[in-house]
């Protein structure tokens, strides 16, 4: 079970859409079998853009930990993430565009994964728990706390 532990220790929300893009990934994949007539550039562009979901997906969690602990200038640590994230998946497209053995646009419904498992989350967040034996805490109602009397008012 020492797979298990190493994923306990992941990051959480990184764990569950990683998950998510897996199962997204087989679901494409299946549905592919059915319409695509050359199954290996799919296969290959879908699985591809998956991958660089994947590391898309590591580089934001890097850069939200280094914009949260940054404190005044996150707004700009984000936007530029966001940026290189971008500019560089579009020219990774450009490549795959020329490139015989891929497909773009295949490549980028996988690289889409990334943002599907935004709507998959509540169930591989569900899924995660089950395997790791695990449930979410109870919110529990705060308790109200008497006003505080300003030292100007009178009694």
């Amino acid at each position: 079970m020492k797979i298990v532990e190493n994923l306990k220790k992941m990051n959480r929300t990184l764990l569950e859409m990683q998950v998510g893009m897996v199962f997204f990934g087989l679901v494409c994949q299946t549905a592919g079998a059915f319409f695509v007539r050359d199954q290996s550039v799919f296969a290959l562009s879908l699985w591809f853009g998956i991958a660089f979901a994947f590391a898309g997906s590591i580089h934001m969690s890097r850069t939200l930990d280094r914009a949260l602990l940054s404190g005044g200038n996150a707004q700009g640590i984000v936007t530029r993430g966001y940026l290189f994230r971008y500019f560089l998946f579009a020219a990774v497209l450009v490549v795959a565009a020329l490139a015989p053995a891929l497909d773009p646009l295949v490549m980028f419904l996988g690289y889409m994964s990334l943002k599907v498992t935004a709507y998959l989350q509540p169930l591989t967040h569900k899924l995660c728990n089950r395997l790791f034996h695990e449930t979410d805490p109870v919110p529990e109602p705060l308790v109200e706390e008497p006003p505080s009397r300003d030292e100007g008012e009178p009694e």
